[in-house]
């Protein structure tokens, strides 16, 4: 299945808002210690593809979800999902007793360590706070969406940073070279606390982390350095998983492929949108049941 990476329409209904919820992607993720209330502390490189959710909000007396849009079917029956929450816990912050109709467009795929549900909290949280004219101090924001989950502060922001903590550190990162992403999914989903679950050694010792240099060598060397923790017990979970960074890897322009989060999708990095579009018409016709979507970073 291929995905557009066209952004979101602007907002074009009286009274509704349009929200990006775009997808996360770990370029690097290292797994420094784990907390005694069990939160695994990290470090992590996060960028923003231009693709991702998209959120409808409309002004209503009750608060409604709908979920439309190519992986709907995989979050049926799941009830009070993400969005709901994100939207209860702002009404109840800033004191809101109206709701609004939202309709969440799942373009993304489910349990896939692209932020998916993470990303729409936080694009509920953004939408809705215009929508209701309910803005909060930024800190208290980042506060509610770490209450959410532990992805959904760096989504708030959805530009790039060096994450660290549990995902409360985050530090702006500026100057990336403008590279292409093609993401790629398996079909495949892998349970975040699973591949936790199924991690086996100590911890990465990573020195105080250091902004990545500018240029694109430097920045591909920084990236070799500091991989992913989680793709070695992903790949064991789900075989799949290293057929796509095979795919990705004998691809002659992909400058580094890697697995994104606890996977299952993987990311190659390319240098412009034609070398992005060339590989993923390759790797469509040779997979034709996966998910491929190349996309630009966002600045």
């Amino acid at each position: 299945m291929s995905a557009d990476a066209s952004p979101p329409p602007a907002d074009d209904v009286a009274g509704e808002l349009v929200e990006p919820a775009w997808a996360k992607v770990n370029l690097t993720l290292q797994i420094t210690g784990r907390r005694p209330d069990g939160y695994h502390e990290m470090t992590s490189l996060v960028v923003f593809a231009g693709i991702g959710d998209v959120l409808r909000l409309a002004p209503a007396a009750d608060l409604s979800l709908r979920i439309d849009g190519p992986f709907a079917a995989a979050l049926a029956g799941a009830g009070d999902n993400l969005v709901l929450r994100a939207a209860r816990l702002l009404a109840g912050r800033a004191g809101v007793t109206r709701g609004a109709a939202i309709t969440l467009t799942k373009n993304l795929p489910v349990a896939s360590g692209i932020g998916g549900g993470s990303a729409d909290a936080a694009a509920t949280l953004r939408g809705l706070s215009r929508l209701w004219n309910a803005s909060l101090p930024p800190a208290e924001m980042q506060a509610l969406a770490l209450r959410l989950g532990a992805d959904v502060p760096v989504c708030l922001g959805s530009a790039a940073v060096l994450m660290s903590g549990i995902g409360e550190g985050l530090r702006p990162v500026a100057g990336l070279p403008e590279l292409w992403l093609l993401l790629v999914n398996p079909g495949v989903a892998v349970p975040t606390a699973a591949v936790f679950a199924a991690r086996s050694g100590g911890f990465s010792q990573v020195a105080e982390p250091a902004l990545p240099p500018g240029g694109l060598p430097g920045l591909i060397d920084w990236l070799a350095a500091r991989p992913n923790d989680l793709e070695a017990p992903a790949r064991r979970l789900a075989p799949a998983v290293g057929e796509v960074l095979a795919a990705l890897d004998r691809l002659p322009a992909c400058r580094l492929a890697r697995m994104s989060g606890s996977g299952a999708t993987c990311f190659g990095l390319f240098d412009n949108a034609a070398a992005a579009q060339a590989a993923a018409a390759e790797v469509k016709q040779a997979q034709p049941t996966w998910w491929v979507a190349p996309a630009g970073l966002r600045s």
